[in-house]
């Protein structure tokens, strides 16, 4: 499986690395989400112009926590639209420490000049992933979003997020 991420993420580098992205890869986030509760934070920079770096923590405060770090993809599609997928290194904290892996893939698309719909499949070691969001940029430099997710962890939550781009 690890061989065909790295052909993915090859193959985006060759046919997507003419054209500028569509949305920024370089952020910090703040979310909260509900059943359970849980905090999380995130930040992502570039590395090129179409791969990023990504790391991720997820806690309940209850001496549960998911630590994520990773590499990520970027591309456009067309002047809407960018894909883009992570290939992630979890160390959870919740029966006992373990380690997992998960690759996912995505979409990010305009629908009006401030407000994007997001999207993204995957797996990790146990189980699917996902999220679908919607986002709204009141400024260049920060956004808010509404999202539905599943980490692999908690199972399917409502989130909220705050990012601040950079």
């Amino acid at each position: 499986m690890f061989y065909k991420v790295l052909i993915l993420v090859f193959i985006s580098f060759l046919s997507l690395s003419v054209n500028a992205n569509n949305f920024s890869y370089n952020y910090f986030e703040v979310s909260t989400a509900t059943r359970p509760k849980m905090t999380g934070l995130q930040f992502s920079t570039f590395l090129t112009e179409n791969s990023h770096i990504v790391s991720r923590v997820d806690t309940c405060f209850n001496s549960e926590w998911d630590v994520a770090v990773g590499i990520g993809f970027n591309g456009p599609v067309d002047q809407l639209v960018d894909v883009y997928g992570q290939f992630l290194i979890h160390y959870l904290n919740s029966i006992g420490r373990t380690i997992q892996t998960e690759i996912n893939i995505g979409g990010r698309m305009w629908i009006t000049e401030k407000i994007e719909v997001t999207g993204r499949i995957g797996r990790n070691d146990d189980r699917s992933v996902f999220h679908s969001g919607i986002r709204f940029h009141s400024t260049q430099q920060l956004s808010i979003s509404a999202e539905v997710r599943n980490n692999g962890l908690y199972g399917p939550q409502a989130t909220m997020s705050v990012r601040f781009h950079f």
